[in-house]
């Protein structure tokens, strides 16, 4: 039961973090960003030299932990920086679905930058091998990398939001993701919330590559598609706009996947997430507004 809630908590976690990243831009600029899965492929690339082979050469993975951290981070800010400069920016006045299909192009066009510079094929990164030690939590043995990861991402969650309850920058995105063209009259800094938004999206992306890849152990040009597919269902679920619900949809998404995991047929397992799609259809047919979204959201950028 112990080593289940964690599989949860941990599965559910990185869904937070991605659905956290397109929850942030969405509440500001009513884009949804389906480049933030390959700002999560850029960042866990960069931790490796670009090599024609499954064997990979450690780069910034070299660094120590601290400045490692430190490095991939500034990456995945920057990247997602340079995403809106380059591009959204202009695109401010277009429909959300136009936004949407930009970013889409966006993220074609990186992940086949990513493929002339490492290849198609998946390379191995062996980061972090003490994290694949087994802890003790009340009599069962679990993996470190799975309390990191649940510790890792509910300080960020308790970081962002005294960030955006406490301070005078946190009140001023608030407002923007109430309503955006208000808060612009009122004054608000319009260029610099999104930029914060952008910044705090890639730096999502970055730790959540961070995590990932002492799981899985590779790197890959596809490995933020599947992470992102349910994080973006997450704040669908949750509520469009609605930061809290994006969060707390993907725990529970993580949740419902482990339950299958746990209580169908061997021979069914494979095809879980179809089970727990079939969930969200059958939420999204009662509550189409989402879960945790009680108030229709004014018109933004």
């Amino acid at each position: 039961m112990v080593q289940s809630g964690i599989d949860a908590l941990s599965l559910g976690s990185l869904y937070a973090l991605t659905a956290l990243g397109i929850g942030l831009i969405f509440s500001v600029v009513r884009l949804v960003n389906f480049a933030q899965g390959i700002y999560m492929a850029f960042c866990a690339y960069a931790i490796v030299l670009p090599t024609t082979g499954g064997l990979s050469r450690l780069f910034l993975g070299a660094l120590p932990t601290y400045a490692l951290v430190a490095t991939v981070l500034l990456f995945g800010i920057l990247l997602a920086l340079l995403s809106e400069v380059v591009l959204f920016r202009y695109m401010r006045g277009a429909q959300p679905a136009t936004m949407m299909v930009a970013s889409f192009a966006l993220g074609a066009g990186l992940q086949n930058l990513l493929m002339m510079i490492y290849g198609s094929r998946p390379v191995g990164i062996n980061l972090w091998p003490g994290l694949a030690r087994l802890v003790e939590v009340g009599g069962v043995n679990i993996p470190l990398l799975q309390i990191v990861t649940v510790v890792v991402t509910l300080a960020i969650l308790a970081a962002l939001s005294l960030f955006l309850r406490n301070t005078r920058f946190g009140a001023a995105m608030r407002a923007s993701a109430e309503n955006f063209r208000m808060a612009q009259m009122l004054g608000v800094p319009a260029n610099r919330i999104i930029l914060v938004a952008f910044a705090m999206s890639g730096a999502l992306a970055a730790v959540t590559a961070l995590l990932t890849l002492p799981q899985t152990g590779m790197a890959s040009l596809t490995m933020g598609e599947g992470t992102l597919l349910v994080a973006f269902v997450a704040t669908v679920v949750g509520g469009l706009g609605s930061l809290t619900g994006a969060v707390l949809s993907a725990y529970l998404i993580g949740v419902i996947s482990v339950l299958f995991q746990i209580g169908l047929p061997v021979e069914v397992r494979p095809f879980r997430n179809a089970f727990v799609y079939l969930f969200v259809i059958v939420v999204l047919l009662l509550r189409p507004q989402g879960l945790f979204n009680f108030g229709q959201k004014s018109e933004r950028i």
